[in-house]
């Protein structure tokens, strides 16, 4: 690279992953995977900022462990993301359908987790053991009880994993999917250098860049092999000077067990090497870079349209800590997306009942079926089901995420303006509709969402007026009648302040939560308006105000229904006298007020 570049270092790195790359920064990764249809599909993750994270992880030769176990796991869990965008996955199988239903285990993690293992298994037994074997090996051909001394064993060995390597690399290199991803690992480098050059981030631009760099993770394997030849010559030695000496499966544990510490000062050797663009360097670097020309090819200008849009949004996420992550979308069955939606709301202590709630009324599917329907939903119905669930774990009320709730057999409209209805309501207009007939003039104060003067006015096609402070309030209000076709009129009203004449019925659901107790609310009720929670110092300024001025409303003879806390029917007894009539919710609870004029 030239001077110029090094104006611009970035330690944004990445990874080639099916069709796509990773592009990762110390709080950031997003993947870009291009779809069987041609597509771009992102999905970006917040990763924990360095300062959350223990300061122990990040001394210097601790980092670089650290760095590894977690790039290989991020590493095989994108991996096997940008397959199901490339739509390279199978149908789940009995054993992962079992972990996911009767455990609550994510068959992905499992395969991460196995894989992660298998890998590690796979690498020792073919970098230690095979290349300890093979030195046995020549040994054993020469006989006459020779064998190579300290340095010449390790040196050996070291030279046999070498050829192991880059065997390994030519050989997989054969492989067209294999040959594809090596290609987007070019891209990858492109995309970086192209960034660092200071030049604009274009496919044309990026093109024209080198595709090996100093920070890759081939280099760095080298670098390992380099490392651990050197390292473990010295222990070797050391320990050789006081006369204890190893024999094979010895051997090969003690350098298992030294591998944290050789990929630790592996790691702090690449980020040096990276730093600096001295030429003297380049000798370091120049065993890497040629391992490099296998492991990436030149990349076509489509897989760097991949590469450089994963780079961007990194950029911007880094830029804008307020956006918010996105996932990839892709068709899912039902059942499938039902089940990582009660996954995910379990782990957030969210009730598996909204999860089905949510699912059911974006897919159109009864929510008692939707952990057994194999229906495939769309990508929008996926979209809008993950946004609603990212939603819902951020503390916005189910209700308020799908926009409508149901109340006494009536679609009402919700959001941040109104209280969502309870069933304990629907109890107060059930014991109210036996009083209400078509004649009837009924007076719904502190209306709110409007669902008490739609139930009334649909189930008695009565007169009924419907008041509010909240203007905001009123609007959806207006809106739940129209929905309806219920014929109710609003009046925006300081409680009685705007109303005329005499009511036959006045019912009301006034705010009732003590002025004390609004920040212990759950936070689900803490988005619903506090105009509509806040009930003064004591929880009873409203009924007060009622008390003091129904009488002027209510016609002789008419009743008055009022909702309230479960704890306050002694203090509603006491404001409106011994004569009124407790009635109990369907839980038992006292909770509505009947009071006759």
């Amino acid at each position: 690279m030239s001077e110029k570049s090094s104006c611009k270092k970035t330690m944004i790195g990445g990874q080639a992953v099916i069709e796509g790359v990773m592009m990762k920064s110390a709080t950031t990764m997003a993947t870009c995977c291009r779809d069987e249809f041609g597509e771009i599909k992102t999905e970006v993750i917040r990763l924990a900022p360095p300062e959350k994270k223990h300061r122990f992880f990040a001394f210097p030769f601790v980092r670089g462990v650290v760095n590894l176990v977690s790039s290989l796991v991020l590493g095989t869990k994108t991996l096997m993301r940008s397959a199901e965008v490339y739509g390279e996955t199978e149908k789940p199988n009995a054993f992962e359908t079992w972990l996911s239903e009767k455990l609550k285990i994510d068959a992905m993690s499992v395969i991460s987790f196995v894989s992660v293992l298998l890998g590690v298994v796979f690498a020792v037994g073919l970098f230690i053991f095979a290349p300890q074997y093979i030195r046995i090996l020549i040994e054993t051909i020469i006989g006459g009880g020779f064998t190579f001394n300290i340095l010449e064993r390790n040196l050996i060995e070291g030279g046999v994993k070498v050829l192991i390597f880059i065997s390994y690399l030519l050989l997989v290199g054969l492989i067209k999917d294999v040959r594809r991803t090596f290609m987007y690992h070019g891209a990858e480098h492109k995309t970086i250098s192209c960034y660092e050059k200071g030049l604009p981030l274009t496919p044309e631009n990026a093109m024209k860049c080198s595709r090996l760099h100093s920070r890759c993770g081939t280099t760095f394997t080298f670098i390992v092999v380099i490392v651990s030849i050197i390292i473990f010559a010295v222990f070797e030695a050391l320990l050789g000077n006081f006369g204890i000496k190893f024999d094979k499966i010895v051997r090969v544990l003690i350098k298992i067990a030294m591998l944290p510490f050789i990929a630790g000062v592996s790691y702090e050797i690449l980020r040096l090497l990276a730093k600096t663009e001295n030429k003297f360097f380049l000798i370091f670097k120049a065993p890497g870079f040629l391992l490099q020309k296998i492991t990436t090819k030149e990349p076509t200008v489509d897989m760097l349209e991949v590469a450089i849009s994963a780079f961007n949004k990194v950029l911007l996420y880094d830029e804008d800590k307020a956006l918010k992550e996105e996932i990839f979308f892709k068709k899912e069955k039902c059942c499938d997306l039902a089940s990582k939606v009660i996954k995910k709301f379990s782990e957030n202590g969210i009730d598996e009942s909204d999860a089905k709630w949510l699912v059911s009324i974006n897919a159109g599917v009864s929510k008692s079926t939707v952990l057994s329907c194999e229906d495939f939903l769309n990508e929008a119905t996926c979209k809008k089901i993950y946004a609603d669930a990212l939603s819902r774990i951020n503390g916005t009320p189910l209700w308020y995420v799908l926009g409508d709730t149901e109340f006494y057999g009536y679609k009402i409209k919700v959001n941040k303006n109104v209280l969502i209805p309870r069933p304990e309501t629907e109890n107060l207009v059930e014991k109210a509709l036996p009083f209400i007939n078509k004649e009837s003039k009924v007076l719904d104060l502190c209306t709110g969402s409007g669902a008490i003067s739609v139930a009334v006015n649909k189930q008695k096609n009565c007169k009924v007026i419907g008041a509010d402070i909240s203007k905001k309030a009123l609007n959806v209000a207006k809106e739940n009648a129209k929905i309806n076709g219920a014929d109710v009129e609003f009046i925006c009203s300081d409680m009685f302040s705007k109303i005329n004449g005499k009511f036959d019925i006045i019912i009301s659901n006034p705010p009732y939560i003590k002025e004390s107790d609004l920040k212990s609310l759950q936070k689900e009720v803490k988005k619903e308006p506090k105009s509509a929670l806040d009930g003064g110092k004591d929880g009873l300024k409203f009924y007060r105000i009622i008390k003091e001025n129904y009488k002027n409303y209510l016609a002789e003879g008419g009743r008055l229904f009022l909702e309230f806390g479960y704890d306050q029917a002694k203090d509603i007894k006491n404001i409106f006298g011994e004569n009124t009539i407790i009635h109990k919710d369907l839980e038992g609870l006292d909770r509505i007020a009947e009071i006759i004029n």
